[in-house]
């Protein structure tokens, strides 16, 4: 690589790190006017500067990564799940007609019922520890990913599989070759969709059932009046959102430039 094209790559990230750089800082400038102008008191609307206090102390007790890790690792875990179930309902349900007319009503139906009213009777079954949550976390992530991977593969050409046909490639061949790249860019919206699906799932199995993780730390906020606390949270839960979401998008990148 030329310094030339380094140089063009630098510029191209400071390009768009800047603005975002930027707007953050708008909304905290904002955020911090907006509670010394309305003259709000701390458990209504905490300053930025509060919540930054709570989490350092968080963090100086040795609790705040307990918490972040724990759910990281239930929307880990339950995304896994979720692309996994998803990606295998869906080559099935593409390519037979009479498989999703048998499946997709039961399927629909699952994702009709809110989460909340789900995962009460996941952990009544499954009990109130880790499995619980991830299992929340999978159910709520994988339906993007299976209506984005039908989408993908029903998209293929019909001449481009008789062009297969035709030299005789067998069906893993057909879906190596043809059906999955063709399909990628598409289940790719759906994983950063799942992705940021499973962060709300497991918070939903943590608020219910749990001794550490965000959502834990939420509800412990809220149970204490400790609105900075709640904040925090809320500001860590993004977090993983955010870098799930830019993780799948350097991984989008580099998988469709090959």
């Amino acid at each position: 690589m030329s310094l030339k094209e380094i140089g063009v790559r630098l510029g191209a990230r400071g390009s768009i790190w800047l603005p975002r750089a930027g707007a953050a800082a708008l909304f905290l400038i904002l955020w911090s006017l907006i509670v010394r102008l309305g003259d709000y008191p701390p458990f209504i609307l905490p300053g930025p500067e509060r919540v930054a206090a709570r989490l350092w102390a968080l963090a100086v007790e040795g609790t705040l990564w307990r918490h972040w890790a724990a759910t990281a690792l239930e929307v880990s875990l339950g995304l896994g799940l979720g692309v996994t179930v998803g990606l295998l309902l869906a080559y099935p349900l593409a390519h037979w007609r009479l498989f999703e007319r048998l499946v997709a009503p039961y399927l629909v139906a699952s994702q009709a019922v809110p989460i909340v009213a789900v995962a009460p009777l996941l952990i009544i079954w499954f009990g109130p520890g880790l499995l619980a949550r991830v299992l929340v976390s999978a159910l709520i992530a994988f339906f993007p990913v299976l209506i984005s991977a039908i989408a993908g593969f029903r998209q293929v050409p019909p001449e481009w599989r008789e062009l297969f046909r035709s030299l005789q490639a067998t069906r893993w061949q057909t879906f190596r070759k043809l059906e999955w790249p063709a399909a990628l860019p598409v289940i790719f919206g759906g994983l950063k969709i799942g992705a940021t699906l499973s962060v709300i799932g497991a918070f939903v199995g943590e608020l219910i059932s749990a001794d550490r993780g965000i959502g834990f730390l939420i509800k412990q906020g809220q149970g204490l009046y400790d609105t900075p606390l709640v904040f925090g949270g809320i500001l860590l839960l993004a977090s993983q959102a955010l870098l799930l979401y830019g993780l799948l998008t350097g991984l989008e990148h580099r998988c469709l430039r090959r």
